[in-house]
């Protein structure tokens, strides 16, 4: 899953969150460096990654885009589904989005100092931006999948992957829904087991 995703699945506790949030950034045992709230959102993020990317609906919207996209799929599929939570965000918050977000930015702000180095230098950049919020129409959308093929050099023409999306647009949105209902299933198992083995 991609951001926004990660951010709402962690719960309440703000450092779970950033770990959440930034899980990527921190590779094999480093991440007992960081604080133990932190731990507990990378451990987190790595369960929701291998939990999303063995599912069989998300399997079923990557062969969507296998051909015109190889392994690139499935980053534009964790994108896609960010799409339609942000789209779709009223069905899972009371929260208005905009409001969320800014309150995770202010949790950014905070805990600067505990993000990994890739985070410090890509979230001033989010916040500026506001990616989280562009999730949620189609051209914010575009935005991130051109910045996302800058950073493969054009490789991987992830910029044309509006053009699926657009044609698969309420098969895409239909297995979001059911694949979202089984991961926050999931993902609130798994934190309670995490915060448990943390003692948090």
């Amino acid at each position: 899953m991609n951001f926004l995703a990660h951010i709402y699945l962690s719960g309440d506790n703000e450092l779970l969150t950033i770990g959440n949030f930034a899980g990527d950034g921190v590779r094999g045992n480093k991440y007992k460096s960081y604080p133990i709230e932190v731990q507990a959102g990378i451990q987190l993020h790595r369960e929701i990654d291998t939990f999303t990317d063995a599912h069989p609906i998300f399997r079923k919207c990557t062969k969507r885009l296998h051909e015109g996209y190889g392994h690139y799929s499935g980053v534009i599929v964790d994108i896609i589904f960010d799409h339609f939570l942000a789209k779709n965000w009223s069905a899972y918050s009371d929260v208005p989005l905009p409001t969320y977000i800014n309150k995770f930015y202010k949790s950014l702000d905070r805990h600067f100092e505990v993000l990994p180095p890739r985070f410090q230098k890509l979230t001033p950049i989010m916040i500026e931006d506001n990616w989280l919020l562009s999730y949620e129409s189609l051209e914010g959308i575009q935005l991130v999948l051109d910045g996302m093929n800058r950073r493969t050099k054009g490789r991987s023409k992830m910029n044309e992957a509006t053009k699926e999306l657009k044609q698969h647009y309420e098969a895409f949105e239909n297995d979001f829904t059911a694949f979202f209902k089984a991961l926050i299933d999931f993902s609130t198992k798994k934190r309670i087991v995490i915060e448990k083995q943390y003692e948090i």
